[in-house]
């Protein structure tokens, strides 16, 4: 295959199968995501995209998407199983969201996880030209920059963990911690959401694997790898511009009016995780309507809880305690044509989302944990009119950034609904000024500066990053 100076590596490739009107596979790039936030330099660099592409079975063969060149990596039913719902999704991912569920280990999920991670090293490595940039994303490939930098010692490569990365008291639980320890260090640079997270990465290299380590650079042999915190982001303008289409603004309309023109709309829209807050947002909701701050007649309340991991047993639990709560509160607090939630478990398409935040007063956004939550900078891009109020967990990393939101605890039930009810309470001058400042922020801090932010501190030549300058 041909090589590429800049190749991307990620659990899935950034394209969606579908069929077309002649009933033929067609491939589409997917919206939003990563490939969002590398568009502008994926478009102008010979690039390579290394990714599985869905299902199981053999590598499909996919087209190349917008000039970027699309690497298929296999997986089996078995890898899917004990890889990604397995040691991933069962492991790592509890880990690292502070063990709100209890952390699984099984020895084969282990050994998938290094079967799948040479995988991809070995595609990525026969990507990637001599001197190449490889940059590897998140918790499914933390072994990636280790291999690889074994098979191509030639190559900057650079890691960036998406979710949160636990203290070391969370991490020393895992059983192979140096193994994945030294599979992220194969990377010139190491990169996090939050400086803490950063932090406790030089922690346990210091203390598992006893090398000299501050929070800005670790001693591996004889390289210096680098390490810090690069928020990830969106592009603020995109939103912006379909926030304001004519037919956003109309449909914002028809959804208002279809939920009875409340005084009134709070919204969630959250993937159904468990470390997502729903149960505890929900209980909240239903306290402040049974003591009278609510009433249902004014408020409404527009929960979003889109299925994911279907096939990992707490997903499953954790759905069907969220639909036994929200069919008691409604069964309990709703009327005829007026329930009390509005539950709903589709996707929707970026459209009808703009549509959803533009009608939003409150945007409830109240994970257990979160690495960043772009949900909650999507919201503060669509309002283009400078209102909504952002309730926001100070365990998202967002928080970090939105310091004007109405943070709180969502852990402490009482202060969730205190903070809910100030959020309701407050006045169009305090929600504009907050707005205002959070919009501010985000216009600087967009994808294009985070992008920008870690292929300057990776590429030392800034080829790649010059290509994200602003235009």
């Amino acid at each position: 295959m041909r090589q590429s100076p800049l190749v991307v590596v990620a659990n899935r490739l950034p394209v969606d199968d579908g069929v077309a009107l002649d009933g033929a596979c067609e491939w589409r790039r997917s919206p939003g995501g990563l490939v969002g936030a590398l568009h502008p330099i994926l478009k102008k660099t010979p690039a390579v995209w290394v990714g599985w592409a869905g299902g199981s079975g053999p590598a499909p063969a996919v087209p190349d998407i917008d000039g970027v060149r699309m690497h298929a990596v296999p997986l089996s039913d078995e890898d899917m199983r004990d890889h990604y719902e397995g040691f991933a999704n069962a492991t790592l991912w509890p880990l690292y969201h502070d063990a709100v569920e209890q952390p699984v280990y099984h020895r084969r999920w282990w050994e998938a996880y290094q079967r799948v991670n040479q995988r991809f090293a070995e595609a990525a490595a026969e990507a990637a030209e001599p001197g190449a940039v490889v940059w590897v994303q998140d918790y499914h490939l933390q072994l990636v920059p280790g291999l690889l930098r074994a098979l191509r010692p030639d190559l900057r490569i650079g890691f960036f963990l998406h979710v949160p990365f636990p203290p070391p008291e969370l991490f020393m639980q895992l059983p192979r911690r140096a193994e994945l320890l030294l599979g992220m260090l194969g990377a010139d640079l190491v990169g996090f959401q939050r400086a803490q997270a950063a932090h406790n990465f030089a922690q346990l290299a210091a203390k598992v694997l006893k090398l000299p380590a501050t929070d800005r650079r670790i001693a591996v042999d004889d390289r210096m790898v680098r390490i810090g915190a690069f928020p990830v982001s969106i592009d603020m303008a995109e939103m912006e511009a379909l926030s304001r289409r004519p037919e956003v603004v109309q449909r914002a309309r028809r959804l208002r009016a279809d939920l009875g023109d409340p005084q009134h709309v709070i919204l969630s829209i959250d993937r159904m995780d468990y470390t997502k807050g729903i149960e505890q947002r929900l209980k909240a909701y239903s306290e402040l309507i049974a003591n009278g701050h609510i009433k249902v007649r004014d408020t409404v309340m527009v929960q979003v809880a889109v299925p994911s991991r279907e096939r990992v047993e707490q997903y499953q639990v954790l759905r069907e305690r969220v639909e036994r709560e929200v069919g008691r509160i409604n069964g309990e607090f709703g009327r005829v044509g007026e329930p009390a939630i509005h539950y709903l478990t589709q996707p929707f398409d970026r459209t009808e989302l703009a549509a959803l935040y533009r009608i939003a007063d409150i945007m409830a956004v109240t994970p257990l944990r979160d690495g960043m939550n772009l949900v909650a900078k999507e919201y503060v891009a669509a309002r283009v009119d400078d209102a909504g109020a952002l309730l926001l967990s100070e365990f998202a990393g967002a928080a970090a950034e939105f310091t004007q939101a109405y943070l709180v605890n969502p852990h402490d039930l009482e202060g969730l609904k205190l903070t809910l009810m100030h959020a309701l309470q407050a006045t169009p001058t305090d929600v504009t000024d907050r707005m205002r400042s959070m919009r501010d922020h985000l216009r600087t801090y967009d994808i294009r500066a985070w992008a920008r932010a870690y292929l300057t501190a990776l590429d030392q030549t800034g080829a790649l990053a010059d290509r994200l300058a602003p235009a």
